[in-house]
Formats: structure tokens, C-alpha cells, sequence
């Protein structure tokens, strides 16, 4: 008997054990979508988005831009550029991501030929989160030295070849000798011989020689430094834990590590505002000292353009990947505003805690505050520590400060590991499914071995080369492709075939780009409204022309501009040797080409003619609609796709819809009366085409 009830409850705790290991731990039972998951809730998908949005950028690159770009002038274009560039862009990437519930890889079935640019955004994804994650490692390092009093950079340490000080030396050139501390009959040196050699500050001697042990140069790679390694490691683990039920655990830690820097942030602009000299620092800032004249030059707007570019990660797939989760109805165009300004106000606010403690430091030292303004890493660990070391409780802020990097980090580090664990479980569904957890450990495995050489005493060179070559430009060219992809081609008229404009007619080339304005991106207009509602025609007009023409053209702009002013990426004043520079183009170019490799596999795939397999690869897949069938509507009913798919159906797109008059007006471009009567509506707005002068009529037959 007790056998038997032995065998009983072994099999009992067997089989719910399997059937535990079979679902999929990271979809509940209240989900939407049963079979990929939603967010818990509304505030953990925004918090997630911000916690990915607001990134290091906004901490150390948009305080050293502003301050460089004429103080508080920089906001204006700024914040011009976030409204013409940033909010749309943003606004496209998360109404299509939520729309198919789909990763940056799948999403691209609305466009197949292009499936190589959502390639292109997960392999730059990857590769950025291998030197991100090192970044995360610094700032542990960094944490774990703030626990010593005093800071271990406070100064300047006994090491061979060493010329640290906290004053620069200054010489006199005395009838060709050089005299330190020179004084005669009370005068002092002529300020035409005073010669003054550059030291480094206990703070940088501390970040090259302590904490990366940094070598001469790219060639000479050296040993692991095992402190960076096990950071790295603590760093990788962190990274899988918060992930290991994909949004469902990270959902959750996000409401700490999302919020926690903006409490840190507040802590060290109230202590910094009242520190003696903070206030030169903020006027350097973004104060009287801001220069207004800096807005006609071009490099600024160009500095506009491309901090609201990157620091909105825009072109990753991470906003694509996160919107993917939320439910259909989900009004994602209030979060691209509230998201978005956000961002920005973010990067404002850390510009006044970073410029308050840098004055102060200014003021203690008495040299003027341009003199300890640093970019980028030496912001973050070394001038804000000097600045730190110099306080009253100095670990405490120490603390505070690393830890707020590494929570800012580990944010971006999550959307940028789910990028690719999404990708795969909607590529491999039946083998991923059950096995997330196993992928999240895997792939955090993954990205660790690639970055130890990242943490040897090179791996700073390492860092700065894949940051200048693939954290670049390339995301320019692949944003510039994506709204090609998602406006001019998903977005087009369905068969632009029925369109009949001769370009020997007077107003055929205005007419054209009018009837692209008005009629452009229908498809994918409409397939936001059926998740957010019906909306007005001028309610898109700004949209329309944000994604056709403003958006595109800034890109292109700001593309050729960084292609013409590109310089080869540099560290501390040491060039990368030619080979180093090599390996940056060869994975610029693997990038690049990802995009024509998929659109020629695709093509050769396809069947029929080369012109008809070029014509299906540009129309949406089959598999091109809602996740679930519930949202499908009659637009993407089985019924419709197959008619669709076999041409059976007349496009939408040919019926256009004039609602600004009392009566709809519907224009028919199959039949020329009605390609005629559009004529005669777009003569009405000469605003747009100020040179048609005279009635003109068209009477051709269609094809």
C-alpha cells in the first residue's frame, strides 16, 4: 500500500512538474496575448521604454554638448530637432512594433524585401550590448572603490612614471633654462615665458593606470584585468537575473532601477546647488553665459539632430520590441510624447546636477570652469569623481552617483538583451518557447566571453572603435531605410500601376508629389487607427509630413554631413593602428550588407518573374497581420489576405477620401473622369503649387 502511494505521488509531482516546464514562464493568465505576453501593467511598459530611452548619453554627452553649443541656445534647435525628428520616428517605431506584435526581424514581413534592415538593427543591438555591458562594469568598479574613505582618487598615487598632481607645473623660461617657482626682486615671470606643462589630476591617473591598467595603444593588448572581468561577470548576471522571466521579472525590477536615477539626480543638484561657485557652473551651463549667435552655425543643429537621434535609441529594434508586448488597443501615441519629453527633460535635469558640482570644483581649484569640462568617459570617471572627492562625506556621493550609472545602464542593457531573445522565440517558437530562461543565460554567457577582450588593457581602445563605427552612422542609414520601408513602399498606394500621370503634362510632377502627400502611408495609417481609433485628416497631415519629407531629409542631411566630416576614431590622443581601423569597416560593412544579402536571398526564393518577384517582396506577407484574430478586422481577414495574395482584390489605396468638403468627395483613379476631377481639387490648393497658372484637364486612358 505504501508502495503504491509512493509511485502515486511521484507520478502526481512528475507530471506537474512537466506540465510547469511546458508553459511558457513568461506569459500570465490575464494576458491579452496568451501566446507571447503583455506587460503586467501600462506603468511597466512606460517605465521600461523611459528606462531604455533614457540612457548614459543623457548623462554625460547632452551636458557637454549643450555647454559646448552655446549654453542654454542649444535647447532651441534641440528641441526643435525632438519634434521634427525624435517624437515621429519614435511614434512610427512603437505603432509598428505594437501593431504585429512582432520583433524588428518578423515585423519586416510588411515589407519582406527589407527584411535585411531588421537584421542590420538586431546585429547592431548585439554588438552594442557587448561594450555596454563593460560600461556597466566600470560603474561597478567604480561603486565598489567608493567604499573606502578617502576615495582612492582623492590623490595622487606612488607609481612609477608617474607625472599626477593636482596643480600644473608651471616653468620660466630664463635665458633658455627653465626654472620652476622663478621669483627676482620681487617681480615674476613675463607671462610671454611662462611655460606650463599639463599633469594629470589624481582622478585620471586613477582611471588609466588603476582602474582599466590602460596600455600604449590598440597593438598592445596585454592580460585581462581580472577586477573589470569580475565586474563584468557580476554585471552579466545581474542582466540575466532581471530577464529570466523576459518582461514579466524585468517589468518589475524596472520600477526601481527606472525612478532610483532620478531621485539620485535630484540629490546631487540640491547639494550641488548649494556648494560655493556652483552657480559659474550652471551659468556655463545654461545660464547668461549662453550664446545666442552659436544658432546660425550649422554644426549646432547638427549636434541637435544627432543627440536626439541616439539618445531616443532609434533604429536598435528595442522601441519595436518593447511596444510589441503591449496590448492592440493601447493608445502608443500618448506614450511617444510622454516618453519623449521625458527623455529630454532627463538630459536637462542632469546637466544642472553635473554643472552645479563642476563649478564648485572650478572654483576650488581657481581655474575657469572649460578647464575641468570633460566628454563622454572622461565626464563620468574623471572629472564628476575629482569633483566628488573634493566634498564633505565624499564616498556617500560617490555612491550615489556610480550607482545611478548603473542603473541607468542596466535599463538599456535589458531592452537591448530582449531585442534578441524576442527575435529568436518568434523566429524558433516551438524551441524557445518553454526554454526562455535557458536563452536569457545563454545569451547574457554569450556576451560576457565577447567582452573580456573589452576589459583587457586595451579594451578601452576596443570600446571607443565599436562606439565610433557601429553606434554611428550606420543607424542613420538604417532609420532612413526603415521609414523608406514603412512610408513609401508598405505605406504606398497598393498598385501604383493605376496612378496614369504623364510627366509631359504642366502640373503632372506637382500633382504627383501632392497625391503622394495626401494619399502616402494609407495602409499604415489605417492600420494604426484600428488600434488607437479613427482620426481627423488634418490630425495626420503633420504626421504625413513629418514621415515623408522632414523626417527623411534631416536624415539624409545629417547622413551625408557625418560621412563628409568623418575622422577616424581616436582615445586619449592615441590613433588606432590601420588594421584597428580595418576591423571597424569590415563591421560596418557586414552591417550594411546584411540589408542587400536578405533582399537577394529573398528574391531568388521568390517565383516568377524577376519584375513580379520584385512586386510580391515589396506587398506584405501572408503572415503580415494582428497577432491575434480578434484585431484582424475585415482588413485582415483570411478571406481578404487570400483574395490579396492571389490579386483578386482591387486596392484600397486607388478611392481617395477628401473630407475637408461638406460632402465626401471619393475620387476613383481607375476612371479618368475622376482622375480629372482630382486634377481640378489640386489646382484649388494653390498653396502647394504656386506655378500651375492656367485650368489644365487629362483625359488618357489608364493602363
Amino acid at each position: 500500500m505504501i508502495k503504491v502511494y509512493f509511485i502515486y505521488v511521484t507520478s502526481y509531482k512528475f507530471y506537474h512538474w512537466k506540465l510547469f516546464n511546458d508553459q511558457d514562464p513568461h506569459v500570465d493568465k490575464g494576458d491579452e496575448n496568451t501566446e507571447r505576453g503583455n506587460w503586467a501593467s501600462k506603468r511597466e511598459y512606460m517605465l521600461s521604454t523611459i528606462g531604455y530611452a533614457v540612457g548614459l548619453g543623457n548623462i554625460w554627452r547632452f551636458p557637454y554638448l549643450t555647454y559646448k553649443n552655446g549654453g542654454g541656445a542649444f535647447l532651441i534647435p534641440y528641441f526643435v530637432m525632438l519634434v521634427v525628428t525624435g517624437i515621429p520616428l519614435f511614434f512610427l517605431e512603437s505603432a509598428f512594433g505594437q501593431f504585429c506584435s512582432q520583433g524588428p526581424i518578423n515585423i519586416w514581413r510588411s515589407v519582406p524585401i527589407l527584411q535585411g534592415v531588421g537584421v542590420g538593427m538586431v546585429m547592431v543591438t548585439l554588438i552594442v550590448s557587448i561594450y555596454y555591458n563593460v560600461i556597466i562594469a566600470y560603474s561597478l568598479y567604480y561603486m565598489f572603490a567608493s567604499f573606502q574613505f578617502p576615495l582612492p582618487w582623492s590623490s595622487c598615487l606612488s607609481l612609477p612614471d608617474s607625472n599626477c598632481s593636482t596643480t600644473p607645473q608651471v616653468y620660466c623660461n630664463v635665458s633658455g633654462v627653465l626654472v620652476t617657482n622663478w621669483t627676482q626682486e620681487n617681480s615674476t615671470c613675463p607671462s610671454s615665458d611662462t611655460i606650463t606643462v599639463p599633469m594629470q589630476s589624481p582622478s585620471e591617473q586613477y582611471w588609466d593606470r588603476v582602474a582599466l591598467q590602460r596600455s600604449s595603444g590598440l597593438d598592445e593588448t596585454g592580460p585581462v584585468v581580472w577586477h573589470l572581468a569580475l565586474c563584468l561577470l557580476l554585471s552579466s548576471l545581474i542582466v540575466a537575473a532581471a530577464l529570466i522571466r523576459g518582461i514579466k521579472s524585468s517589468g518589475k525590477v524596472v520600477y526601481f532601477t527606472a525612478t532610483f536615477p532620478y531621485v539620485v539626480i535630484l540629490i546631487l543638484l540640491i547639494r550641488g546647488v548649494t556648494l560655493e561657485g556652483a552657480r559659474d557652473g550652471i551659468e556655463f551651463y545654461i545660464g547668461s553665459q549662453s550664446n545666442l549667435t552659436k544658432l546660425t552655425e550649422a554644426q549646432v543643429w547638427k549636434d541637435a539632430a544627432t543627440q536626439t537621434f541616439y539618445s531616443l535609441s532609434i533604429g536598435w529594434g528595442g522601441v519595436m520590441t518593447l511596444a510589441s508586448y503591449n496590448n492592440f488597443h493601447n493608445n502608443m501615441f500618448k506614450d511617444a510624447f510622454v516618453v519623449t519629453l521625458t527623455n529630454a527633460g532627463t538630459s536637462v535635469l542632469a546637466g544642472f546636477a553635473i554643472f552645479s558640482i563642476l563649478g564648485h570644483m572650478a572654483h576650488f581649484q581657481q581655474v575657469p570652469i572649460e578647464k575641468v569640462v570633460k566628454a563622454e568617459f572622461g565626464l563620468a570617471f574623471i572629472a564628476y569623481p575629482d569633483a566628488l572627492s573634493k566634498l564633505p562625506i565624499s564616498p556617500l556621493w560617490s555612491i550615489l552617483f556610480f550607482f545611478m550609472l548603473l542603473t541607468v545602464g542596466l535599463d538599456s542593457q535589458f531592452a537591448g538583451i530582449e531585442v534578441i531573445t524576442t527575435c529568436l522565440l518568434d523566429a524558433f517558437p516551438q524551441i524557445f518557447k518553454s526554454k526562455r530562461a535557458l536563452l536569457t543565460v545563454a545569451i547574457s554567457s554569450v556576451l560576457y566571453l565577447l567582452g573580456l577582450p573589452c576589459v583587457t588593457r586595451a579594451g578601452i581602445y576596443w570600446v571607443t572603435l565599436i562606439d565610433g563605427f557601429v553606434a554611428g552612422w550606420v543607424l542613420l542609414v538604417l532609420a532612413l531605410l526603415e521609414i523608406i520601408g514603412v512610408c513609401y513602399i508598405y505605406g504606398k498606394c497598393d498598385n501604383w500601376r493605376y496612378v496614369h500621370i504623364k510627366v509631359t503634362e504642366v502640373p503632372a510632377v506637382y500633382m504627383f508629389f501632392f497625391f503622394l502627400f495626401i494619399t502616402g502611408g494609407n495602409r499604415f495609417i489605417k492600420d494604426i487607427e484600428m488600434m488607437i481609433g479613427k482620426k481627423s485628416f488634418l490630425f495626420w497631415l503633420w504626421w504625413r509630413a513629418c514621415w515623408f519629407f522632414i523626417t527623411p531629409c534631416l536624415i539624409v542631411v545629417i547622413l551625408i554631413w557625418s560621412l563628409v566630416s568623418l575622422e577616424s576614431p581616436s582615445y586619449s590622443g592615441v590613433q588606432f593602428p590601420e588594421w584597428g581601423l580595418a576591423v571597424g569597416w569590415c563591421i560596418t560593412v557586414f552591417i550594411l550588407l546584411l540589408v542587400p544579402i536578405v533582399a537577394v536571398y529573398k528574391l531568388m526564393k521568390a517565383e516568377g518573374s524577376p519584375w513580379k518577384r520584385l512586386k510580391s517582396l515589396c506587398s506584405p506577407a501572408e503572415e503580415w497581420h494582428p497577432y491575434l484574430d480578434i484585431h484582424r478586422g475585415e482588413r485582415y481577414s483570411e478571406q481578404r489576405i487570400r483574395l490579396r495574395m492571389s490579386h483578386k482584390t482591387e486596392p484600397e489605396a486607388n478611392v481617395l477620401a477628401f473630407p475637408w468638403f461638406s460632402n465626401h468627395v471619393y475620387v476613383n483613379l481607375l476612371q479618368p473622369h475622376h482622375r480629372l476631377q482630382l486634377y481640378y481639387m489640386f489646382a484649388s490648393f494653390s498653396f502647394l503649387c504656386r506655378t500651375i497658372g492656367h485650368n489644365h484637364s487629362s483625359h488618357a486612358e489608364p493602363e
